[in-house]
């Protein structure tokens, strides 16, 4: 229980309102370089909160109590990748139990704790990253005939290298995000120890270092050393302090370390133990004017391990990070197509991303379709060069024994030629009205007829497919060649589905809109970058201005004085954001503020959970 979860669970126990804990919490800082804050070094060093245990009786009563409690345990966690080996049983060393929720069996003892009691540890990673690169060779050597060794991929292939100057980083691993690539377009990185050193320097604490990276490397008269003897430690860097290794190597060639006492120095900076830190501190200043330094450069130098330590990586770990994010550069730059269709499959099911994943695949001029019964498979399917397919996993409400029936009957045949084809080759009796009215509504019986047409129709398919699925699997050898005669089936003429409505269907069971936006009426109104809700989330907060976007959801909540306020979701081509309405402006624009429309909302982005949000003053239709 750290300083401001206690605060939070001491309030709530006393029956207080979120607000209250919340109140109290705030005014805790953050801790800096991995060292945690106390609520007793919070109250000495911070006004406000000394103010207010002063003057309130309920705050003060919290964190009396909160400092009883601090520093406990919560809750038993458990590390999702850490795996204990021992020489012998476990239980001849620490004592375990069952994951209350998982059933697993556990230690009894905390990571530390166990490694005292002398047992081994090891953290193993899995990375969804692997799999989509597995993926994607797979799909590069069916559909290109290619073989793709990750092992032997050329480390100075320059499409890659541009690719990440340029920023287009998005689904290549450690490297995508907006502060990254900021820093990537920047750097211009052309060898595979400027993306080692990314990922290492960017992280609280070493990220101060990147600027300085960033101008040593464009400009190499910027490269200085605070003492020579750092040279060759640190070239590769250009002089500043990037890895673990780095601050071993400086503790033993400048300060006089043994290898086993660097040991110690690594380890208390990677467990952030600030009292170890103290005491090498005095330590490592002493062996460095000791060994030939003055002292202003020493303390220079400490000044800089200390702002690396608390979250430095050491170098393999870095160099295996760094080759995993050059692989699946490598792979989007080299086969763009494959490689998004692999980030797509990943990310089926989370929404949010696929719709991240889809406009960067149209930035790449790669079109993305809905499903088809003629072209898609259960995961995202690549049609050609420029195209992907939705899966028909994909589609919501759709069992995926239908989907894999459908893609059996085509594997055994050719395409389907038209409805009837398809409704007498795909025999399963779960197609049936609710799966039917999913393969419609998602676009993939497109090459079929138009969506309204359809579902119009649609007793009349089905009972053409029941007809079929009736049918004796032995026909044929009784009629010959009247098995293979088609029924026709006459469609009743229906008015189309207008795009509202198409759209509505598509995210409804795809998750978001493909073949067109409710904004797109708009485009001439939405046209500058400066007015999407990207750029202002990215450069305008706490300054007024106006967004503009198609209101995804609504949700109504009661103030505590019994008043009406709302949050909604609001999504325009860029990027989606949460928008605040308090009672007044909800009252006077409620009408507008619904679900499903394109409107216009004047405010101020501000911050909320640690997200932005967007507090509405104003609003109109578009």
């Amino acid at each position: 229980m750290m300083a401001r979860a206690a605060v939070r669970d001491v309030s709530r126990a006393l029956g207080h309102s979120y607000a209250t804990g919340d109140t109290i919490a705030k005014l805790i800082p953050f801790g800096k370089q991995g060292f945690p804050v106390t609520i007793g070094s919070a109250l000495e060093d911070t006004p406000e909160l000394k103010e207010l245990y002063s003057r309130d009786g309920d705050a003060r009563e919290v964190l009396d109590l909160a400092q009883k409690i601090e520093g406990n345990s919560r809750h038993v966690g458990v590390h999702a990748a850490g795996v204990v080996i021992a020489p012998t049983t476990v239980t001849d060393f620490v004592p375990i139990q069952l994951d209350p929720k998982g059933g697993k069996t556990i230690t009894q003892y905390d990571m530390h704790a166990v490694e005292d009691a002398g047992l081994l540890k090891y953290d193993f990673l899995g990375l969804t990253n692997l799999s989509v690169l597995a993926d994607a060779v797979a799909r590069v050597k069916e559909r290109l005939g290619t073989d793709i060794d990750l092992d032997t991929l050329p480390l100075d292939d320059q499409k890659t290298y541009s690719m990440l100057a340029r920023g287009e980083t998005l689904g290549v691993f450690q490297l995508s995000g907006g502060g990254m690539t900021a820093y990537l377009v920047d750097l211009k990185p052309t060898v595979i120890h400027d993306i080692n050193a990314m990922v290492a320097l960017y992280r609280p604490g070493p990220m101060a270092f990147i600027p300085e990276y960033i101008t040593r490397k464009q400009n190499p008269h910027h490269i200085k050393y605070i003492d020579p003897r750092l040279e060759p430690i640190l070239k590769n860097s250009y002089g500043i302090i990037t890895y673990q290794d780095d601050v071993l190597y400086i503790a033993i060639q400048l300060a006089g370390y043994t290898w086993l006492e660097a040991d110690k120095f690594r380890k208390a900076m990677g467990k952030k133990i600030p009292e170890e830190m103290a005491a090498q501190k005095e330590k490592f200043l002493k062996g460095c004017i000791e060994h030939g330094m003055k002292e202003s450069a020493a303390q220079e130098l400490w000044q800089q391990i200390e702002t690396f330590a608390a979250y430095g990586f050491n170098k393999a770990h870095a160099a295996s990070y760094g080759n995993l994010a050059y692989k699946t550069a490598y792979m989007k730059a080299n086969y763009p197509v494959d490689y998004m269709a692999a980030v797509l499959t990943a990310d089926a099911g989370d929404v949010d991303k696929i719709s991240e994943t889809v406009a960067e695949c149209k930035r790449l001029g790669i079109t993305v379709l809905p499903p088809s019964v003629n072209e898609s498979r259960g995961n995202f399917t690549v049609v050609d060069n420029t195209t992907i397919r939705f899966g028909l996993y994909s589609i919501k409400n759709f069992g995926t024994g239908v989907g894999d029936s459908i893609i059996a009957a085509r594997e055994k045949g050719d395409a389907f030629a038209d409805l009837s084809d398809f409704l007498a080759r795909v025999a399963d009796k779960n197609l049936n009205k609710k799966s039917l009215e999913a393969l419609i509504l998602s676009g993939s019986m497109d090459a079929f007829g138009e969506r309204g047409l359809l579902m119009a129709n649609i007793e009349k398919l089905l009972n053409v497919h029941r007809e079929h699925v009736k049918a004796p699997a032995d026909q044929g050898s009784l009629f010959g060649a009247a098995a293979s005669l088609k029924i026709t089936i006459t469609l009743d003429p229906a008015p189309a589905l207008d795009t509202d409505a198409r759209l509505k269907y598509e995210k409804e069971l795809l998750g978001l809109y493909i073949s067109g936006h409710p904004l797109d009426k708009h485009t001439a109104k939405l046209s500058s970058a400066k007015n999407t809700i990207k750029y202002a989330k990215e450069n305008l907060r706490g300054v007024e201005t106006v967004i503009a976007g198609y209101v995804e959801t609504v949700q109504h909540i009661l103030t505590k004085k019994g008043e009406k306020m709302a949050f909604l979701k609001v999504q325009d081509l860029s990027d989606a954001i949460e928008v605040v309405t308090f009672p007044r402006t909800l009252k006077e624009f409620e009408a507008v503020l619904t679900a499903g429309n394109c409107i216009m909302l004047k405010g101020k982005i501000s911050e909320r959970n640690g997200e932005p949000s967007f507090v509405a003053e104003k609003a109109k239709a578009l």
